[in-house]
């Protein structure tokens, strides 16, 4: 069985609803050899990640940034994952009131240095909340445990 890690900010309902739909995607009932395990990013820590096959990242911009909880997980799992773990699949949503930009650089330095691969471009929702949002991110959780299913990813 394949494990795919969420880790993901969620402090308001939208944000909740994005997560979830991450999760829902990804729980697909056409999917059967793949776990989901969904933490908060200050409840993650680095043993999720050696256990995981796949990561999916989710974050709100917060002052052109990640969030701050986001970037502790990072700080706290960068070093000890960062020999083993190289190659690790990942996808990321954020977001963003503003633009993402920032943010996502911020991220994909990050990914960059850990040496993870993006299995696809970063998800950034931008300005007013739409509802489309909530498919988009579940695609993503779908595309994810599929890929990971398959053995493509």
């Amino acid at each position: 069985m394949k494990r795919l890690l969420i880790v993901a900010h969620a402090p308001s309902p939208n944000t909740r609803r994005l997560r979830d739909a991450a999760v829902r995607g990804a729980r697909h009932p056409d999917i059967d050899a793949v776990e989901v395990v969904v933490k908060a990013p200050f409840d993650a820590a680095p043993e999720d990640i050696r256990s995981c096959d796949a990561i999916l990242l989710g974050t709100t911009e917060n002052l052109g940034y990640m969030s701050g909880a986001l970037k502790d997980f990072f700080d706290r799992s960068y070093y000890p994952v960062l020999e083993e773990k190289q190659g690790l699949p990942c996808a990321l949503y954020v977001r963003a009131g503003h633009d993402g930009t920032g943010t996502r650089r911020a991220v994909e330095g990050i990914v960059t240095g850990l040496r993870w691969r993006w299995v696809q471009e970063p998800l950034i929702l931008r300005g007013e909340w739409q509802e489309e949002f909530i498919e988009q991110v579940e695609e993503l959780g779908l595309f994810l445990a599929a890929g990971l299913e398959a053995g493509v990813l």
